[in-house]
């Protein structure tokens, strides 16, 4: 694994201390401005990876597939950073404090309207991830170093394709309430 992987693995793994540290912080210490400040580092983690990331193909490094999952990471990040703090914050105050409500699993048309939300944080994710890629594709100009980046790009968005086809069946063929499942 490169250096750049390798960056990655530790700032998801930031990304999560963070989380952790900021829900603990808020409900067992009782420190809300304090876990505003760890809430805040997230963007910071995703800057660093960004500055990393810039700085290894600065120095001449030919892009790698890791170098366009950093711009995925990033842009997944950013698009859906809030609501995977919000699911951590509920899950946190039924299973750790045992607060609240269980979360519910979704069924029928909450959950074909979830799967859009999230649907367009993909889109989301793409159009930032995916203008990061084709920005240092532009800036280095050299296709045998960003050949590995226009693959990555590709691959996402086929991915992307899928994820919309998936979403859509689900409008089509919802799943059932629990009201009205057989069995």
């Amino acid at each position: 694994m490169n250096f750049i992987a390798w960056m990655i693995v530790a700032c998801e793994i930031a990304f999560w201390v963070v989380i952790i540290v900021g829900l603990t912080t808020r409900y067992i210490f009782k420190k809300n401005k304090l876990s505003i400040f760890f809430f805040a580092l997230t963007p910071v983690i995703d800057l660093l990876l960004l500055a990393l990331t810039s700085y290894d193909l600065y120095r001449g490094e030919t892009a790698t597939i890791a170098h366009g999952i950093a711009a995925i990471y990033i842009g997944v990040s950013v698009a859906y950073g809030k609501s995977m703090i919000s699911w951590a914050d509920s899950r946190f105050r039924y299973y750790i404090l045992r607060k609240g409500e269980k979360p519910e699993r979704l069924r029928g048309r909450e959950f074909s309207q979830n799967e859009r939300k999230n649907l367009l944080r993909h889109y989301a994710a793409f159009l930032i991830g995916g203008s990061m890629l084709g920005m240092i594709i532009f800036l280095i100009k050299d296709p045998a170093r960003t050949e590995s980046l226009f693959a990555v790009l590709k691959t996402w968005g086929f991915v992307l394709a899928i994820d919309t086809a998936i979403t859509a069946s689900y409008f089509i063929w919802p799943k059932k309430d629990k009201a009205t499942r057989i069995g």
